[in-house]
């Protein structure tokens, strides 16, 4: 028996209150045992050759695949950003998952990469089980479009740390591709040509610049652009390139390949040319979107500023050689996307930037 301090009023109160648990602290374990149940089914949809040991343990298993004779391992990590906040606001939790996934896969795509896996880790300050499970739902979607494997993750409750009805997202994927095959861009010259691949929308980058001009315009997510609401143009999700781009480097050469993410247009694009060569882009050779034509004009943004925030309508950009453009053009016909010649490479002039808009 514990002897308490005689005349101690606090030893006595403390003595007759009854003992904390994890969830009086804030913490509800049985909420996260729940979750983890709807993630299972959700996740052995996504399974794929290579997959040893998925959610459950302590760590996931993955054995790269026995057809690659000199496999290099291409990794990529990224949240989904302010995008997120829109998201709280609007309730609209069932494709913030699937931009997750497609800002890893696609940024590993461009070097050539197979994603074979990915992992997630979404952290809030108490855990709603069904908004967590929609958000896993968007997340085992973009799995499955891009053919990896959500083999594992993290749910960390942390009272205090987050504001009611808020959470945070990372993931990263990990992919494989030969090391003979990897996509560099070094071999990019003058005279090869751009394809652009229409993106979904904002995808999930410059949203921030997009919630000050939601803000400023007094625009409701029910107010329609061009035949669709703001709500829906605003959150589609991300577009996942990555199984039609596998399949056509079995047809053609692709010299190379940038993610049109944060930096827009104009600064994605140098990221995977040569010092010494130029992009200019034709600013006619597509019709910029409806939703990036609002938010010019909403915003009263200036062009280039547009071309270095959003993607404008082109979320994935291929450097090819001019014989092999019209083999990629018919592919991207039969498979339905919507892909636009937009400019070409050039010798770049001294002191020039890598990209310019004309």
């Amino acid at each position: 028996m514990t002897n308490l301090p005689k005349n101690d009023p606090n030893a006595t109160q403390n003595a007759e209150r009854p003992g904390l648990s994890y969830k009086d602290a804030g913490v509800d374990m049985d909420a996260g045992d729940a979750l983890v149940e709807r993630i299972k089914p959700l996740a052995k949809k996504t399974m794929r050759e290579g997959v040893l040991a998925g959610i459950g343990g302590f760590g996931a298993l993955f054995e790269v695949p026995k057809r690659y004779k000199e496999p290099v391992l291409v990794s990529g990590t990224d949240g989904v950003g302010t995008k997120l906040k829109l998201a709280f606001e609007w309730q609209v939790h069932h494709t913030v998952g699937q931009d997750l996934v497609a800002m890893s896969v696609n940024d590993i795509l461009v070097q050539g990469a197979e994603s074979l896996f990915f992992l997630d880790y979404f952290a809030c300050g108490k855990l709603d089980v069904e908004v967590a499970a929609s958000v896993v739902q968007g997340i085992a979607r973009g799995c499955e479009i891009a053919g990896c494997a959500l083999i594992g993750g993290e749910t960390a409750e942390m009272p205090g740390m987050y504001p009611a009805g808020e959470y945070d997202l990372a993931g990263f994927a990990v992919g494989v591709v030969e090391k003979s095959q990897i996509i560099t861009g070094q071999s990019i010259g003058p005279g090869d040509v751009m394809i652009g691949l229409a993106s979904s929308g904002a995808h999930s980058n410059g949203y921030s610049l997009i919630r000050k001009i939601i803000e400023i315009s007094g625009v409701k997510p029910s107010d329609a652009i061009d035949g669709k609401s703001l709500e829906e143009r605003v959150m589609a999700p991300t577009q996942i390139y990555v199984k039609p781009i596998l399949a056509l480097l079995k047809q053609v050469v692709i010299k190379g390949m940038a993610h049109i993410t944060g930096g827009g247009l104009v600064e994605n694009i140098p990221r995977v040319l040569p010092e010494n060569v130029q992009a200019v882009i034709h600013r006619e050779s597509w019709q910029m979107p409806a939703l990036f034509e609002w938010l010019a004009s909403a915003g009263k943004v200036d062009a280039q500023e547009m071309y270095r925030v959003f993607n404008c309508g082109i979320g994935l950009v291929l450097v090819l050689a001019p014989e092999d453009v019209d083999t990629a053009l018919q592919f991207f016909q039969v498979e339905q996307i919507e892909a636009f010649v937009i400019g070409e490479i050039v010798r770049r002039p001294q002191g020039a930037h890598q990209t310019v808009v004309i």
